[in-house]
């Protein structure tokens, strides 16, 4: 095993030119995530949170600064690189679940590995990621619409988990959930960390940080 951070932010700066003027999305942030870690990431709107995850799930590249993943550079990779790793390593929850309306719950779980591992593999995994979120097998042929909010964000978390990543980056995951459902949705995620994934989320509510053992404060892209 390496002993390198599994991310390292080096003054990591993120500016979105507009036409009235700059926007400083991330000023100079330097951080080291290790594996294993879960990580709650919190701050007023507009203070960076999602910027920052984006950068740490590769969907996004600095402006300036450097960004390492397991010691290698990340930042300067192209795009074809950087879809392998978010393919191989990380996995996405969102708010708002982005699961794809056409497609049945079992579908929406196999569709990233689908083209890497064929479809009885792929099928054979999304099972067993669905069973392990709670999701059983009269719920597999659901399209989202038919699914209550709990259970898509399930369907997400488990094909978040499917690839197996080290990684695993939620943004905002229970903002659409009541409470109750909400901490249903968090205990699979603190169960997840148990196993050794590394879990950021990004959240405005206290009670979802309380998860963390670990807390990062975001202030006009400034760790404070």
């Amino acid at each position: 095993m390496s002993d390198d951070p599994l991310l390292l932010f080096e003054e990591v700066s993120k500016i979105y030119p507009l036409p009235a003027g700059d926007v400083v999305a991330l000023d100079r942030v330097s951080l080291t995530i290790e594996p294993g870690e879960f990580i709650a990431v919190m701050g007023p709107s507009g203070s960076g949170k999602s910027t920052l995850l984006n950068m740490m799930g590769c969907l996004d590249v600095p402006t300036a600064g450097k960004i390492y993943l397991s010691g290698r550079e990340i930042s300067s990779m192209s795009d074809d690189d950087l879809t392998g790793i978010r393919r191989d390593r990380i996995g996405f929850v969102f708010q708002r679940f982005n699961l794809i309306p056409l497609l049945s719950a079992v579908e929406n779980v196999e569709f990233p590995i689908l083209l890497t591992t064929g479809r009885a593999e792929s099928r054979r995994r999304a099972g067993e990621v669905l069973a392990a979120v709670g999701i059983g097998a009269p719920l597999f042929s659901h399209k989202p619409g038919e699914l209550s909010g709990g259970e898509q964000q399930r369907v997400a978390i488990a094909r978040a988990l499917v690839n197996d990543p080290d990684l695993l980056l939620c943004d905002e995951p229970t903002g659409n959930l009541d409470s109750k459902t909400g901490t249903v949705i968090m205990e699979l995620l603190a169960a997840e960390n148990r196993r050794g994934k590394t879990v950021i989320v990004v959240t405005h509510d206290p009670d979802v940080a309380a998860y963390a053992r670990r807390t990062i404060q975001l202030v006009d892209g400034r760790i404070v």
